[in-house]
């Protein structure tokens, strides 16, 4: 018993050094707190919206995903490239480059114009791009329409996450809290009354949806509009006067954020794929696969939260210059993240129906039985994949926040083709495989990819990367 007692104290000990020193567990949750809930106020909308399309109908929440996948996926392009706007903010903050701060703000809202743009474009190539992919028809068409609204809200959606940047950036991050949940509310309002027609709207099913999401985006964009414009943020940093078009900070923010938003757009393109492959297998396999990943998110946009922390701890240690730091910052994040990681993938194996039963509260019985059991099997994946993504999450965004993004991004290239979408078509178009190989495939991918980047991590290159000029204006 002495013995136990002894290991106790010390871990007891540790903890509690542990919860009080620089970049430890205070200081990581300060930052992580309110991006975990701006996050999982993300998750909530996402869980929300598709439970409502599962009421709806079966065809609709099978289409949600592929067609709210596809549009993300091209937005990921600019929104990781627009959003690396935090990274630098956070180097600039920790250098004391304050007057730096607005105009790196300004390059992303022009990469995020640059992206409104290209999805205006894209509108007219919803038809022919759905109807390739030979999806059920009324699948198909509930795809175009719910793609081709969801890209009216590229801009607001981009901007938003450059602005962001500003608030994480510095560690204030309550504001970004508030207008996710500020947003999310209006979008969820919105949601029920467009889907379904409710308070005098008329019901719009897919397209209200989709509607909803747009309205929300830019609700966000002009709230972080007021708030950044702020005078006190323009005298300290140049919010307003900072708003010219600077070609060398410029092609410095597409020289590191590029490659972020080229991993973000590999990534999201990879699952894309896998969602369009499995939809190939039927509507149920399709709709528990929605499903699954949808609670999947309950707990992984929470889990990008601390993803976010990190970058941010990572950029302001090494804008000191105190490398020693940014590396007890990440560690710190890695054991909060994955105690919460093993929580969570602990209820999806023992209480799985407390997360389904949302689903089904309001769809049809008989169509619903065989989704709820192929679901249920699907969240075993997940609870076992979930672990090694706590890795991914947490040392990618480690060496992002230092300016490895080159390596991220061709990792995610070389992993994502060779681990998930090759395999993925192999067993599914020409093996005929059922969706319990595919997400066989989808599990190995994951772990694969959170290991590779661990062990990046502890390589220690990234400890003398910087993404912002070289200055000897290191604030202490």
């Amino acid at each position: 018993m002495s013995i136990i007692k002894e290991k106790v104290e010390k871990a007891a000990g540790f903890l509690a050094k542990r919860w009080a020193c620089e970049a430890g567990y205070r200081s990581v949750l300060s930052i992580a707190v309110p991006l975990i809930l701006s996050t999982g106020a993300w998750s909530i909308l996402h869980f929300v919206d598709r439970m409502f399309l599962t009421w709806y109908s079966p065809e609709a929440i099978a289409a949600a995903m592929p067609a709210g996948m596809l549009n993300f996926t091209i937005m990921s392009l600019f929104l990781g490239t627009a959003g690396y706007v935090t990274t630098f903010v956070a180097q600039y903050h920790g250098s004391g480059q304050h007057q730096r701060i607005g105009p790196v703000l300004w390059q992303g809202i022009y990469i995020a114009v640059a992206g409104g743009i290209l999805h205006l474009f894209l509108i007219p190539l919803a038809g022919p791009i759905f109807r390739f992919v030979g999806h059920e028809p009324l699948v198909q068409e509930y795809e175009i329409v719910y793609f081709q609204v969801l890209c009216l809200g590229a801009t607001p959606a981009i901007a938003s996450s450059a602005i962001a940047g500003f608030f994480s950036g510095r560690g204030k991050a309550w504001p970004v809290m508030w207008v996710n949940v500020l947003a999310t509310a209006l979008n969820i309002i919105m949601d029920y009354a467009l889907i379904f027609g409710k308070w005098g709207l008329p019901e719009l099913g897919m397209k209200g949806a989709a509607i909803a999401t747009v309205l929300s985006a830019c609700f966000a964009f002009a709230i972080y509009l007021i708030l950044f414009s702020r005078s006190g943020h323009e005298s300290r940093y140049y919010t307003l006067r900072g708003w010219m078009f600077e070609r060398p900070l410029f092609l410095r923010l597409m020289y590191f954020g590029f490659p972020s938003g080229v991993q973000f757009f590999l990534g999201m393109a990879g699952f894309t794929a896998f969602i369009l492959l499995v939809g190939r297998l039927g509507t149920m396999e399709l709709a528990a696969t929605n499903i699954a990943f949808n609670i999947n998110n309950l707990a992984f946009m929470p889990m990008i939260g601390f993803g976010m922390a990190v970058s941010v701890l990572v950029g302001q240690y090494l804008g000191k210059g105190k490398p020693d730091l940014a590396q007890r910052s990440v560690y710190s994040s890695f054991h909060l993240t994955f105690l919460y990681m093993a929580s969570v993938a602990a209820a999806y194996l023992f209480v799985p129906n407390i997360f389904i039963n949302p689903f089904a509260s309001q769809a049809d019985p008989a169509s619903f039985a065989a989704i709820r059991k192929t679901t249920l099997i699907l969240l075993r994946f997940v609870a076992i994949y979930s672990l090694f993504d706590a890795l991914n999450i947490v040392f990618a965004s480690a060496i992002k926040g230092a300016g490895d993004t080159r390596f991220v991004m061709f990792m995610i290239a070389i992993v994502s083709s060779l681990a998930l979408v090759v395999p993925s078509y192999i067993a599914l178009v020409l093996l005929q495989a059922g969706i319990y190989t595919a997400w066989t495939i989808a599990s190995v991918y994951v772990s694969i990819l959170g290991l590779v980047f661990l062990f990046r991590f502890l390589g220690g290159k990234w400890k003398s990367m910087r993404v912002i000029e070289q200055t000897n204006n290191i604030k202490e």
